[in-house]
């Protein structure tokens, strides 16, 4: 029982691991996603959280990217970043290794015996492994215009050019088979 305990959990472990960074997709509950809410007719907050496999300038690029589709899909042709916010959340998870019971075996010799140049306090082969897991999100604010953009305004982004340059750099979901 206790082997198929550990082989269902080595299991869960790397099919969460094979799922990747999240893609480009709406949110979900635990994969992350993007959100957008309308503020005014021309303004929008829009946010992308990415899982503890995507990096910050992939989460990045997934607001800047999904800004401009919010752009175009509200007729606009470009949009000004207001406020831009990326952050970071980290946790630390630590796992012991080793048997703390090694000099409390089943056999005679192991039972009461102890020698403090090579038994450790809590069993031989004892260990701790660290892990520092980091989730970025980041989110902005966009006011949306019609015309062209301002030359003079390194805030101001053409919607279609955005498009177009982005669209390499975007994983979109696997279809459901």
């Amino acid at each position: 029982m206790k082997k198929f305990l550990m082989a269902a959990a080595a299991a869960a472990l790397l099919s969460a691991c094979a799922s990747g960074p999240t893609p480009y997709q709406p949110l979900a509950k635990s994969d992350g996603g993007y959100t957008e809410t309308k503020v005014e007719s021309n303004r929008v907050r829009v946010a992308f959280a990415g899982n503890s496999l995507t990096d910050r300038e992939t989460v990045e690029t997934y607001l800047l990217y999904r800004s401009a589709e919010t752009t175009l899909a509200n007729d606009f042709d470009y949009f000004i970043v207001n406020t831009r916010a990326t952050d970071a959340k980290s946790r630390t998870y630590g796992t012991a290794y080793g048997d703390p019971f090694w000099d409390y075996g089943p056999y005679p010799y192991r039972s009461r015996y102890y020698d403090p140049f090579w038994d450790r306090p809590f069993g031989r082969y004892r260990s701790y492994d660290q892990t520092t897991v980091t989730k970025y999100e980041a989110s902005g604010e966009i006011v949306m215009y019609k015309g062209n953009k301002p030359a003079d305004n390194p805030a101001a982004f053409d919607a279609r050019d955005v498009v177009k340059n982005l669209e390499g750099r975007v994983r979109r979901p696997e279809p459901a088979k």
